[in-house]
């Protein structure tokens, strides 16, 4: 890892320690394989992994990918109160929870093969927070580095659903603040299919040093796109077949 990842490292810690937030351009990585590094350096100081979040722009788009500390992963009902809380990004996504290790040194594994290392598909919310002073206006790689702006995963229990029945493109998705529905989507994840995102995840923390282990949880994208929750609000998001989970701020 060169010296510039650590520091971009640094910069983005230190704003989670409460000083102020970094302007994208003190924490730009010249390129994709440069951001993945400072993840790394992050998630190194944060404890466990606990999972991924992956996700696609597009069903020809190269996927992209962060870490989730395993300290993030928190279940439904969750109050989430304090400073850390300051955009409230809403996303409701699709969670798979793997059984069993899925390494993939040698390229994407297959769909069947994926589908038998799931144990649990889970409904999840991603609150989406920045350590970026001008989030909006940013470089997506200064984004990629800090996480992909994550800031929590919150599951809901495990559903019936058999991972092969998993799709996409015909997922009903439901997201209300304080009870008002604020989205209804039927298959608004942009990815489409989920075991080209999973395969291309299984490959890519391959060749990263940090294959996916049993116990890791995943999450697959929004599919609601992203909402912003206000001060106080009680979120709620529910997918058809899967379940529902909430939080509240």
């Amino acid at each position: 890892m060169n010296d510039s990842a650590q520091a971009f490292a640094g910069r983005l810690l230190a704003t989670r320690r409460g000083a102020p937030p970094a302007q994208w351009r003190d924490v730009l990585p010249a390129a994709r394989a440069g951001a993945y590094a400072v993840q790394d350096a992050v998630a190194a100081q944060l404890g466990a992994i606990g999972g991924w979040k992956v996700g696609a722009k597009g069903p020809d788009v190269e996927p992209a990918c962060a870490p989730v500390p395993a300290s993030g992963l928190l279940p439904s009902g969750v109050a989430l109160i304090g400073p850390p809380w300051n955009l409230r990004g809403i996303e409701v996504e699709v969670a798979v929870r793997l059984g069993k290790d899925l390494p993939a040194v040698d390229g994407m594994p297959a769909a069947t093969e994926i589908m038998a290392a799931i144990d649990a598909v889970l409904p999840a919310i991603e609150v989406v927070e920045t350590r970026l002073a001008d989030w909006r206006g940013s470089d997506p790689l200064a984004a990629l580095a800090d996480l992909q702006s994550h800031g929590a995963l919150v599951l809901g229990e495990p559903s019936t659903l058999r991972a092969q029945d998993i799709d996409l493109r015909t997922v009903q998705a439901y997201l209300a603040f304080d009870g008002q529905p604020v989205a209804t989507t039927r298959g608004a994840n942009p990815a489409a299919d989920i075991w080209r995102l999973l395969g291309w995840l299984a490959h890519h923390c391959s060749q990263r040093g940090t294959p996916l282990r049993a116990g890791d949880v995943v999450t697959t994208g929004s599919c609601t796109g992203m909402l912003f929750a206000h001060e106080g609000a009680h979120v709620q998001g529910q997918l058809a077949g899967l379940g529902t989970v909430e939080l509240r701020f």
